[in-house]
């Protein structure tokens, strides 16, 4: 099952990844597991992008759900342009997804992804509202 991007989700972040000899596989292509660790890069560091970096903080993001899929193989050499989109914002929760093409093939899109991303207060393990100036962040973006 291939999940589609909605058409209202917004730029966010993008960033460069290369693509590392030891992301392949067997088959001389990257592992499917080595595209969610560029989905997770990408996550992580359009958090440090807006202010909220993943540490011990008592409440912050945390991921509900995530789905990548493969649309071409990627191989080594190159690099990869991973770019964040944000798409529906609730009170506690947003929608998150990404597209994955090779900087030397742009508008190629390789592989996409998303996650549901569902600010936490991590001891109480309760799921508490956006603060505001993060909210503040994701209407501007």
């Amino acid at each position: 099952m291939r999940f589609d991007l909605p058409e209202n989700k917004r730029l966010s972040f993008e960033m460069v990844i290369p693509i590392r000899w030891g992301d392949m596989d067997a088959m001389a292509h990257v592992n499917n597991t080595i595209y969610f660790r560029y989905l997770e890069s990408l996550r992580i560091e359009w958090f440090r992008s807006i202010g909220c970096v993943p540490s011990d903080l008592a409440v912050g993001p945390l991921i509900v759900n995530a789905f990548c899929s493969f649309i071409r193989q990627l191989e080594y050499p190159g690099e990869v342009l991973a770019r964040h989109y944000i798409g529906e914002v609730g009170r506690s929760s947003l929608d998150t997804f990404a597209t994955l093409e090779r900087c030397d093939q742009p508008g190629v899109v390789y592989a996409t992804g998303g996650a549901t991303v569902v600010w936490s207060d991590f001891k109480a393990q309760k799921s508490v509202p956006i603060p505001d100036d993060i909210r503040a962040l994701l209407a501007r973006t």
